[in-house]
């Protein structure tokens, strides 16, 4: 779904996707209402830099009324994995994200694909209860896990265009480190090699994530990949009006460390900040080593100001760490 209300955002660049894609209710996109449905109309709600969202409203055989949210846009895979993300989540944590029903390619013109859900009255300005929301997104994370035993997802999942690693690995640590190998090489596909970035990514591939992240998984220690939202912020959360619930949209889902669901809600340009990582850790005991959990929330979350100080306070790297521990060190992806 697409909320309407963001201060910072200047809509300073043209849409991709022409209104009249949603002036209109397209044959396909009503082959996914429930049987029996009748169309009574449909309005513009909400859009971003890639997509347009209307509300379309219908009447039921029984005479109740039920609305829909539709999202219109021009990438293909980027629909499809969202509907397959959206299902994933609605059947784990139904009363946490709207119902979705469909996807699909306009019959008007091959190049527009459709996503359906049910559409949820939300609060604009509102943040959801922080106990609320932090009590529903442990849920999701505790009673789900990955359905081979590995981190990834079984599509390409998306934020915003950009398709996301999802390739099943064995630990986290190589899942962790290829996903950020994909972002890198997007990065520098667009904007070129940078000496000083590469210094960083060095140290970081060889020396920061290495002692961050094997600990998770060596020396008797061990988590579980469960369904991550994979891009909760505020932009991507609200409340119901009709329930006071929160609701979590938009995602791009994977199976992931637990922790990794936390890393948008550091940054201090978002709305939703560290008393929400705090009210989740309320439900949720921090993974072993305890001691590391808000440096591997930095790790998340990376910029270069972040990078330059995980890169001096972990130069030397994990096995040094796990000497000093007492543990024999483990091998593991960035030997």
């Amino acid at each position: 779904m697409v909320k309407t209300f963001d201060p910072e955002v200047v809509w300073d660049k043209p849409n991709d996707v022409d209104t009249k894609w949603i002036e209109f209710i397209d044959e396909n996109v009503l082959a996914k209402l429930p049987e029996g449905s009748q169309p009574l109309g449909i309005q513009s709600c909400g859009e971003s830099y890639f997509t347009r969202g209307a509300k379309i409203s219908t009447k039921q055989p029984d005479g109740s009324s039920l609305f829909f949210f539709l999202k219109v846009a021009l990438v293909k895979d980027m629909i499809s994995a969202e509907f397959i993300s959206q299902s994933t989540l609605y059947a784990a944590v139904p009363d946490f994200t709207p119902k979705p029903y469909g996807w699909g390619t306009y019959a008007a013109d091959p190049s527009i694909h459709f996503f359906l859900c049910a559409f949820v009255d939300m609060e604009e300005v509102k943040l959801p209860d922080r106990q609320k929301f932090a009590k529903s997104l442990a849920t999701l994370h505790t009673i789900t896990s990955s359905p081979t035993g590995l981190y990834g997802f079984h599509v390409s999942s998306s934020q915003g265009k950009i398709p996301q690693f999802s390739d099943w690995t064995d630990t986290w640590e190589e899942f962790f480190s290829r996903t950020l190998q994909q972002l890198v090489e997007n990065e520098e596909k667009a904007q070129g090699v940078d000496a000083e970035m590469q210094r960083l990514l060095h140290a970081l591939f060889k020396k920061v994530i290495p002692r961050l992240l094997r600990p998770l998984e060596t020396g008797g220690r061990s988590i579980r990949p469960c369904l991550v939202h994979g891009d909760i912020w505020d932009g991507n959360v609200a409340t119901d009006k009709d329930t006071d619930h929160p609701v979590i949209f938009d995602s791009a889902c994977l199976y992931a460390h637990n922790e990794y669901e936390l890393a948008p809600l550091r940054p201090t340009r978002h709305r939703m900040q560290r008393e929400y990582i705090d009210a989740y850790f309320e439900k949720v005991k921090k993974s072993e080593p305890e001691e590391d959990c808000d440096d591997r929330n930095v790790l998340y979350c990376l910029c270069i100001e972040t990078m330059q100080y995980l890169v001096t306070k972990y130069a030397d790297g994990y096995e040094v760490w796990a000497k000093a521990k007492g543990e024999e060190p483990a091998t593991g992806y960035n030997d």
